[in-house]
């Protein structure tokens, strides 16, 4: 490398020394890993609490997956890089679209700077919607288990990769495409010694099953193999999750949903205020577009206070905040949400109207995330951390614990 310090969002860095794997389990509950170990079926992660650092810290709000993956590849909250979310509404097209595309993206990558300053760097991510803006401006291997059949050395650093990986095209809609991250990881750690990498899964099995269930633990097994793996082939282990996961349902199953679209036509009025749900993405079979955080845009500005009261009786929701507030309170770029953001409690989940839904993929109670009670998040490592930063730790501090406080 050309540099012993890399300096990205006003952080430095140490350039790895070892090659350093950076893990982004999706919706990866503490509770999953505690119950998996503890059923004897995760030794790797058993053992951090001796030989490694077992931490934990908040992710960003909202507690989904674009905006997280984002904060830990760049170590700064959105209102640094701009991902506030899987889906928000672009004044420039003045219409709601997916925040999937680069050019939404306001600040560069650790990824990208490291590999510009000579760095060897690899991106393996679960789904294709996040591999353009995690590979945004890198020159490295970049793709997705998802269209690993489609990856070639002009577009991607990488071609062949199934046969490379040995495992067949996973569906999107499985723990197969998990396994495929952390199977295409050991394969590259093999093969081409990244001096960084970074593995993003997908939530798919945290949606459908709780933790220490056997779905649950037998996950966290696949994981936990892979992880030793790529341990004993002596890497540098980070691992946080974008975001954690919850039970949003009744005592008998039945999803408890607040429909704020039309709660709002009902008692505002039809066309006074649009609700838009930040969770959305092209993969909403397993949670149907219902998280725990949503925004508002409120037609007549006059209006805001009157709506923000009304959003505050509902017994489901925790709060609401103006624009401002919120983008102080949780770091976020206040051009690009609504004059309103509205938080549900721990059970609960906001939709838009219910015609809306598509509730028919639920064949389990729903589990969802996106507020606040999603939002602690395991930090753990494979070596023995110096100099742990003694204030509020976030998931995006992972790629500095694991370059800046390691021996």
């Amino acid at each position: 490398m050309n540099t012993a310090t890399l300096t990205v969002n006003q952080r430095t860095y140490n350039t790895p020394g070892t090659p350093t794997v950076i893990v982004c389990i999706d919706g990866c509950e503490q509770e999953y890993i505690n119950q998996a170990v503890q059923a004897g079926h995760a030794p790797f992660f058993a053992r951090l609490s001796q030989g490694g650092t077992v931490l934990s810290g908040d992710c960003v709000m909202p507690s989904f997956t674009n905006p997280n993956n984002l904060s830990i590849v760049t170590g700064a909250p959105p209102s640094v890089h701009g991902i506030c979310g899987n889906y928000f509404f672009d004044p420039e097209q003045n219409a709601e679209v997916l925040m999937n595309d680069a050019r939404y993206l306001r600040a560069p990558t650790i990824l990208a700077q490291l590999a510009k300053a000579g760095g060897k760097v690899a991106v393996v991510t679960a789904k294709d919607k996040l591999r353009s803006l995690l590979g945004h401006g890198l020159q490295g291997i970049c793709f997705s288990a998802e269209k690993a059949d489609q990856a070639t050395l002009v577009d991607n650093g990488i071609e062949d990769v199934l046969a490379k990986v040995g495992l067949p095209l996973p569906s999107v809609y499985s723990a197969d495409l998990s396994e495929f991250v952390f199977a295409a990881g050991v394969m590259l750690l093999r093969t081409e010694r990244p001096d960084l990498m970074y593995l993003s899964t997908t939530d798919y099995v945290q949606h459908k099953f709780a933790p220490g269930t056997e779905g649950a633990n037998s996950f966290y097994a696949m994981m936990d193999r892979y992880l030793q793996e790529l341990d004993r082939l002596g890497a540098v282990i980070g691992i946080t999750a974008d975001h954690g996961m919850n039970a949003k349902s009744d005592a008998l199953g039945k999803p408890n949903i607040v429909f704020l679209q039309d709660l709002l036509d009902r008692t505002a009025g039809p066309g006074k205020a649009r609700v838009l749900l930040p969770i959305t993405d092209p993969y909403v079979v397993h949670h149907g577009a219902l998280g725990s955080y949503a925004t508002v845009y409120v037609s007549n500005p006059a209006d805001i206070p009157a709506i923000q009261q009304q959003l505050r009786r509902i017994p489901e929701v925790e709060d609401v905040l103006d624009r401002a507030s919120a983008a102080a309170r949780f770091e976020l770029p206040p051009d690009r949400i609504g004059d309103l953001v509205v938080l549900s409690h721990r059970l609960s989940v906001l939709g838009t109207s219910s015609s809306q839904h598509d509730l028919s993929g639920l064949t389990v109670p729903l589990r969802s995330h996106g507020g606040l009670s999603e939002q602690r998040v395991p930090l753990l490592f494979n070596r023995v951390l110096t100099d742990v930063p003694q204030r509020r730790l976030r998931n995006f501090d992972v790629i500095d614990l694991a370059l800046n406080h390691t021996a």
